[in-house]
């Protein structure tokens, strides 16, 4: 699965904020997605790495600039690694940009005060591709709030299973299971 702008792509191995800070950012959105994009311009001219393939992905779209779920992904490849910056800390979509945008500044400084080595090490921990065939709970429960309940996700998953079981015309057992699998996600992070 190739991350994209539009809807959000979250990495399913960086687990979802449930509750969000207050932001002391006072920025706006395209203000917030020049200071990523120039961020990533510097931090490939400090390494003397190329930067390419940048994706910044939300649920930001036209008409829609506040989105029920405001996390934000930034998804590009450097030195040979695919690399994932994701925030959903904030309530506000440009705050996550802009938080974005100082993580990246952060590696900026690792590389001027620690070295190539030091950087590398840190985006190990953000390598964050889906996994080809898996796709995150949010998509396969075709859930966008922010914060679902119970009732919500189970009664999407009885609604979803209808079509999707293997006796029904056009499912299978591999929809069923990654049914499933997203119920028992979705749960999770929401903690029940």
């Amino acid at each position: 699965m190739s991350p994209t702008a539009y809807p959000l792509t979250w990495p399913h191995n960086i687990p979802r904020t449930k509750n969000k800070a207050v932001s002391k950012f006072k920025t706006t959105l395209p203000a917030a997605l020049k200071n990523v994009r120039s961020s990533l311009q510097l931090f490939a001219t400090d390494s003397g790495k190329k930067v390419d393939g940048i994706t910044i992905s939300s649920n930001v779209t036209l008409g829609v600039d506040r989105p029920d779920d405001p996390g934000v992904a930034v998804w590009f490849q450097w030195d040979g690694m695919s690399v994932c910056i994701a925030v959903d800390r904030y309530p506000k979509v440009e705050d996550n940009v802009q938080a974005i945008y100082h993580i990246i500044d952060g590696r900026r400084t690792e590389l001027r005060h620690g070295g190539l080595h030091i950087v590398k090490a840190t985006f190990t921990g953000l390598l964050a591709l889906p996994a080809p065939d898996h796709r995150s709970w949010r998509d396969v429960l075709d859930i966008n709030s922010e914060t679902p309940t119970r009732e919500v996700i189970e009664g999407r998953f009885r609604t979803l299973s209808k079509s999707r079981h293997p006796d029904a015309p056009g499912g299978s057992q591999e929809a069923m299971a990654e049914l499933s699998r997203a119920k028992q996600e979705a749960l999770q992070e929401i903690g029940q």
